[in-house]
Protein backbone atom coordinates (compact mmCIF):
# COMPACT_ATOMS: atom_id res chain seq x y z
CA UNK A 1 0.00 0.00 0.00
CA UNK A 2 1.01 3.53 -0.60
CA UNK A 3 2.89 5.28 2.62
CA UNK A 4 0.42 8.57 4.04
CA UNK A 5 3.72 10.50 2.99
CA UNK A 6 3.36 9.09 -0.78
CA UNK A 7 -0.04 9.69 -1.19
CA UNK A 8 0.42 13.84 0.49
CA UNK A 9 3.15 14.59 -2.01
CA UNK A 10 1.20 13.44 -4.63
CA UNK A 11 -1.69 15.62 -3.33
CA UNK A 12 0.73 19.03 -3.13
CA UNK A 13 1.96 18.05 -6.68
CA UNK A 14 -1.40 18.09 -8.26
CA UNK A 15 -2.47 21.08 -6.24
CA UNK A 16 0.50 23.10 -7.64
CA UNK A 17 0.25 21.61 -11.42
CA UNK A 18 -2.24 24.15 -13.29
CA UNK A 19 -1.59 21.47 -16.39
CA UNK A 20 -0.57 17.47 -16.92
CA UNK A 21 2.37 17.41 -18.61
CA UNK A 22 2.77 14.24 -21.09
CA UNK A 23 4.89 13.34 -23.37
CA UNK A 24 4.10 15.44 -25.97
CA UNK A 25 4.71 18.87 -23.74
CA UNK A 26 7.81 17.44 -22.32
CA UNK A 27 9.06 16.77 -25.78
CA UNK A 28 8.29 19.93 -26.95
CA UNK A 29 10.00 21.63 -23.24
CA UNK A 30 13.04 19.58 -24.16
CA UNK A 31 13.71 20.82 -27.69
CA UNK A 32 12.71 24.48 -26.72
CA UNK A 33 15.14 24.01 -23.92
CA UNK A 34 17.85 23.48 -26.41
CA UNK A 35 18.11 19.13 -26.63
CA UNK A 36 19.25 18.29 -29.87
CA UNK A 37 18.74 15.13 -31.17
CA UNK A 38 21.87 13.18 -31.25
CA UNK A 39 23.13 14.90 -28.17
CA UNK A 40 25.04 13.48 -25.10
CA UNK A 41 22.94 14.68 -22.23
CA UNK A 42 23.76 13.70 -18.22
CA UNK A 43 20.47 14.68 -16.20
CA UNK A 44 19.88 15.29 -12.57
CA UNK A 45 16.24 15.82 -12.17
CA UNK A 46 13.28 16.13 -9.34
CA UNK A 47 10.48 14.67 -10.93
CA UNK A 48 7.87 16.34 -8.34
CA UNK A 49 9.32 19.35 -9.55
CA UNK A 50 8.53 19.00 -13.19
CA UNK A 51 4.62 18.75 -12.00
CA UNK A 52 1.88 16.18 -12.00
CA UNK A 53 2.67 14.33 -15.42
CA UNK A 54 0.67 11.38 -16.91
CA UNK A 55 3.04 8.45 -16.62
CA UNK A 56 5.38 9.58 -13.91
CA UNK A 57 9.00 9.13 -14.80
CA UNK A 58 8.43 6.98 -17.50
CA UNK A 59 6.78 9.79 -19.59
CA UNK A 60 10.02 12.22 -18.51
CA UNK A 61 12.29 9.17 -19.65
CA UNK A 62 10.53 8.52 -23.11
CA UNK A 63 10.02 12.10 -24.19
CA UNK A 64 13.91 12.96 -23.23
CA UNK A 65 15.01 9.37 -25.46
CA UNK A 66 12.12 10.02 -28.38
CA UNK A 67 14.36 13.83 -28.75
CA UNK A 68 17.84 12.44 -28.21
CA UNK A 69 17.13 9.41 -30.70
CA UNK A 70 19.26 5.90 -30.70
CA UNK A 71 21.69 8.43 -32.29
CA UNK A 72 21.59 10.38 -29.06
CA UNK A 73 22.77 9.36 -25.66
CA UNK A 74 21.52 9.98 -21.81
CA UNK A 75 23.51 9.60 -18.90
CA UNK A 76 22.29 9.62 -15.56
CA UNK A 77 24.10 9.25 -12.37
CA UNK A 78 23.04 5.91 -9.79
CA UNK A 79 24.60 6.04 -6.69
CA UNK A 80 24.34 3.64 -3.77
CA UNK A 81 26.00 5.66 -1.08
CA UNK A 82 25.19 3.38 1.36
CA UNK A 83 27.76 1.00 0.34
CA UNK A 84 30.44 2.86 2.09
CA UNK A 85 32.68 2.96 5.13
CA UNK A 86 30.10 3.78 7.82
CA UNK A 87 32.83 6.06 9.68
CA UNK A 88 31.96 8.26 6.87
CA UNK A 89 28.44 8.40 6.78
CA UNK A 90 26.76 11.60 8.17
CA UNK A 91 22.99 11.38 6.58
CA UNK A 92 21.94 10.04 8.83
CA UNK A 93 25.74 8.65 11.21
CA UNK A 94 25.02 5.64 13.11
CA UNK A 95 26.25 4.11 16.12
CA UNK A 96 30.29 3.19 16.32
CA UNK A 97 29.45 -0.14 17.56
CA UNK A 98 27.74 -0.90 14.11
CA UNK A 99 30.62 0.24 11.95
CA UNK A 100 31.94 -3.67 11.89
CA UNK A 101 28.49 -5.69 11.25
CA UNK A 102 27.79 -3.22 8.68
CA UNK A 103 31.42 -3.66 7.08
CA UNK A 104 31.19 -7.42 7.30
CA UNK A 105 27.49 -7.82 6.25
CA UNK A 106 27.02 -5.17 3.77
CA UNK A 107 25.86 -7.07 0.48
CA UNK A 108 28.60 -6.73 -2.19
CA UNK A 109 27.78 -4.21 -5.61
CA UNK A 110 26.19 -5.86 -7.83
CA UNK A 111 25.28 -3.60 -10.72
CA UNK A 112 22.04 -5.30 -12.19
CA UNK A 113 20.62 -5.04 -8.73
CA UNK A 114 22.15 -2.71 -5.96
CA UNK A 115 19.61 0.06 -5.81
CA UNK A 116 20.36 3.57 -5.52
CA UNK A 117 20.15 5.95 -2.79
CA UNK A 118 17.98 8.63 -2.99
CA UNK A 119 18.31 9.16 -6.54
CA UNK A 120 14.64 9.63 -7.53
CA UNK A 121 12.25 7.63 -9.26
CA UNK A 122 13.53 9.22 -12.61
CA UNK A 123 17.11 7.26 -11.95
CA UNK A 124 15.49 4.09 -10.71
CA UNK A 125 13.38 3.75 -13.46
CA UNK A 126 16.14 4.46 -15.95
CA UNK A 127 18.47 2.37 -14.45
CA UNK A 128 16.29 -0.92 -15.17
CA UNK A 129 15.42 0.00 -18.70
CA UNK A 130 16.16 -2.25 -21.49
CA UNK A 131 19.40 -1.38 -23.21
CA UNK A 132 20.93 0.75 -20.06
CA UNK A 133 24.50 0.06 -19.32
CA UNK A 134 25.52 0.81 -15.14
CA UNK A 135 29.29 1.06 -14.72
CA UNK A 136 31.35 -1.14 -12.04
CA UNK A 137 32.07 1.60 -9.39
CA UNK A 138 30.36 0.08 -6.17
CA UNK A 139 29.34 3.71 -4.86
CA UNK A 140 29.23 6.52 -7.63
CA UNK A 141 28.32 4.13 -10.68
CA UNK A 142 26.23 5.92 -13.40
CA UNK A 143 24.05 4.45 -16.08
CA UNK A 144 23.89 5.32 -19.76
CA UNK A 145 21.71 4.68 -22.77
CA UNK A 146 22.10 5.06 -26.46
CA UNK A 147 24.94 5.66 -28.89
CA UNK A 148 28.32 6.40 -26.54
CA UNK A 149 26.57 4.07 -23.72
CA UNK A 150 29.45 1.02 -23.48
CA UNK A 151 32.34 3.61 -23.62
CA UNK A 152 30.97 5.96 -21.05
CA UNK A 153 29.81 3.19 -18.68
CA UNK A 154 33.02 0.44 -19.05
CA UNK A 155 36.02 0.22 -16.11
CA UNK A 156 34.96 2.86 -13.97
CA UNK A 157 37.98 3.21 -11.78
CA UNK A 158 37.63 2.49 -8.24
CA UNK A 159 40.06 5.09 -6.89
CA UNK A 160 38.68 7.71 -9.53
CA UNK A 161 35.28 7.65 -8.59
CA UNK A 162 34.51 11.01 -9.95
CA UNK A 163 38.08 11.71 -11.54
CA UNK A 164 39.79 11.18 -14.55
CA UNK A 165 39.12 7.49 -14.82
CA UNK A 166 35.22 7.97 -14.44
CA UNK A 167 31.98 8.16 -16.46
CA UNK A 168 32.44 12.51 -15.86
CA UNK A 169 35.89 12.65 -17.70
CA UNK A 170 34.59 10.57 -20.74
CA UNK A 171 31.57 13.06 -20.82
CA UNK A 172 34.00 15.44 -20.40
CA UNK A 173 35.70 14.47 -23.44
CA UNK A 174 32.71 14.06 -25.66
CA UNK A 175 31.78 17.36 -25.22
CA UNK A 176 28.20 16.24 -23.17
CA UNK A 177 26.05 18.23 -21.93
CA UNK A 178 24.40 18.85 -18.69
CA UNK A 179 20.27 18.96 -17.78
CA UNK A 180 19.55 19.89 -14.73
CA UNK A 181 15.87 19.82 -13.91
CA UNK A 182 13.80 20.78 -11.02
CA UNK A 183 17.59 20.93 -9.33
CA UNK A 184 20.55 23.42 -8.85
CA UNK A 185 23.96 22.98 -8.95
CA UNK A 186 23.90 21.27 -5.84
CA UNK A 187 23.11 18.26 -7.72
CA UNK A 188 25.09 18.54 -10.56
CA UNK A 189 28.04 16.07 -9.69
CA UNK A 190 30.34 16.75 -13.00
CA UNK A 191 31.27 19.43 -11.19
CA UNK A 192 33.23 17.16 -8.88
CA UNK A 193 35.66 16.86 -12.11
CA UNK A 194 36.90 20.10 -11.30
CA UNK A 195 37.23 19.49 -7.38
CA UNK A 196 40.23 16.63 -9.01
CA UNK A 197 41.64 18.88 -11.40
CA UNK A 198 41.54 22.54 -9.08
CA UNK A 199 44.63 23.10 -6.46
CA UNK A 200 42.42 24.81 -4.28
CA UNK A 201 43.42 24.70 -0.38
CA UNK A 202 42.58 22.34 1.87
CA UNK A 203 42.76 19.31 -0.70
CA UNK A 204 43.06 16.14 0.87
CA UNK A 205 42.25 12.19 0.05
CA UNK A 206 40.56 10.01 3.43
CA UNK A 207 39.85 6.61 3.52
CA UNK A 208 36.44 4.68 2.01
CA UNK A 209 35.17 1.01 1.71
CA UNK A 210 32.50 -1.38 0.33
CA UNK A 211 31.12 -4.21 -0.29
CA UNK A 212 32.17 -5.62 -3.53
CA UNK A 213 32.72 -8.93 -5.79
CA UNK A 214 36.75 -9.68 -5.97
CA UNK A 215 36.82 -12.81 -8.03
CA UNK A 216 33.25 -13.97 -7.21
CA UNK A 217 33.75 -13.62 -3.90
CA UNK A 218 31.91 -10.88 -1.82
CA UNK A 219 34.89 -8.56 -0.03
CA UNK A 220 34.96 -5.62 2.10
CA UNK A 221 37.73 -2.99 -0.05
CA UNK A 222 39.28 -0.14 1.35
CA UNK A 223 41.21 2.42 -0.79
CA UNK A 224 42.04 6.79 -0.58
CA UNK A 225 40.02 8.43 -2.47
CA UNK A 226 39.52 12.64 -2.73
CA UNK A 227 37.71 14.52 0.28
CA UNK A 228 34.35 15.85 -2.01
CA UNK A 229 32.60 18.50 -0.87
CA UNK A 230 29.26 20.03 -2.91
CA UNK A 231 28.51 22.43 0.01
CA UNK A 232 29.63 25.65 -2.40
CA UNK A 233 28.46 24.10 -5.61
CA UNK A 234 25.17 25.73 -5.83
CA UNK A 235 27.31 29.32 -5.48
CA UNK A 236 30.06 28.20 -8.12
CA UNK A 237 26.72 27.72 -10.16
CA UNK A 238 25.24 30.61 -9.59
CA UNK A 239 28.84 32.64 -10.33
CA UNK A 240 29.27 30.43 -13.62
CA UNK A 241 25.70 31.42 -14.99
CA UNK A 242 26.52 35.19 -14.19
CA UNK A 243 29.36 34.94 -15.86
CA UNK A 244 27.78 33.79 -19.28
CA UNK A 245 24.14 35.28 -18.57
CA UNK A 246 22.61 32.22 -18.51
CA UNK A 247 18.70 32.26 -18.09
CA UNK A 248 16.84 29.04 -17.22
CA UNK A 249 14.05 28.04 -19.47
CA UNK A 250 11.27 25.35 -18.27
CA UNK A 251 10.47 21.48 -18.16
CA UNK A 252 7.07 21.46 -17.13
CA UNK A 253 7.09 23.88 -14.33
CA UNK A 254 10.48 23.28 -13.35
CA UNK A 255 13.47 26.07 -13.45
CA UNK A 256 15.46 23.93 -16.00
CA UNK A 257 19.26 24.43 -17.22
CA UNK A 258 21.07 22.28 -20.19
CA UNK A 259 24.95 23.82 -20.28
CA UNK A 260 28.12 22.65 -21.24
CA UNK A 261 30.27 20.18 -19.46
CA UNK A 262 33.22 21.74 -20.47
CA UNK A 263 32.15 25.30 -20.05
CA UNK A 264 31.03 24.78 -16.22
CA UNK A 265 33.82 22.22 -15.22
CA UNK A 266 36.81 24.38 -16.62
CA UNK A 267 35.27 27.56 -15.04
CA UNK A 268 35.42 25.56 -11.68
CA UNK A 269 38.55 24.57 -11.84
CA UNK A 270 39.68 28.24 -11.18
CA UNK A 271 36.60 29.48 -9.22
CA UNK A 272 37.67 26.48 -6.71
CA UNK A 273 41.05 27.75 -6.66
CA UNK A 274 39.95 31.15 -5.38
CA UNK A 275 36.90 30.73 -3.29
CA UNK A 276 37.24 27.24 -1.80
CA UNK A 277 37.57 27.85 2.16
CA UNK A 278 39.75 26.15 4.02
CA UNK A 279 37.21 23.43 6.16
Amino acid sequence: MESDNKKETERSVVNYTSKPNTITSLKRDFEALGVKPGAIIIMHSSLSKIGWTVGGSLSVIRALMQTLTHEGTLVMPTFSSDNSDPSNWQYPPVPKDWWDTIRKEMPAFESKITPTREMGRIVENFLHWPGVLRSNHPVSSFAAWGKHAKIITENHELTEELGERSPISRLYKLDCQILLVGVNHENNSSIHLAEYRSDFPGKKYSKNGCAMLVNNQRKWVEWEELDLDSDDFSQLGKDFESKINYKPGKIGIADSRLISIRDIVDFGVEWLKKNRKVP
